[in-house]
């Protein structure tokens, strides 16, 4: 299982590697006018930002999730009558959790479709 998960971690991030590198060739090579040139360029760089966005700002909320609900089955294991309050509380705590992922989703939003540095570049 390691094994398997490994290679495809290294596939992964060996193709976004390279589906950067491309999008950032394209957008070299978009046209020779320079404007033009850094709105293409400005564009792919706040791709990569929001890739990197919603990949940090959804791995720390899916650790936490996972702790949550571990600590919240152990301590069912150990006390059965409490189901119902520990459950509650997990609910509402992994709630509070996923409102992280959902504001890096907003942040990645913004940043593609609402960037405010494509006006300095005189877009």
């Amino acid at each position: 299982m390691r094994k398997s998960l490994k290679g495809i971690t290294i596939f992964m991030i060996s193709a976004g590697l390279l589906l950067i590198t491309a999008a950032i060739a394209v957008a070299a090579e978009a046209s020779p006018d320079t404007i033009i040139n850094n709105k293409a360029m400005m564009v792919v760089y706040s791709i990569i930002g929001a890739a990197i966005v919603m990949g940090l700002g959804t791995l720390g909320p899916g650790l936490g999730m996972g702790q949550a609900t571990s600590g919240a089955l152990g301590a069912v294991g150990r006390n059965p009558d409490a189901h119902g309050k520990i459950m509650l509380t997990m609910l509402v705590g992994l709630a509070m959790i996923e409102s992280i992922a959902i504001y890096a989703l907003v942040i990645a939003l913004v940043i593609i479709y609402a960037n405010p540095l494509l006006k300095f570049i005189g877009v």
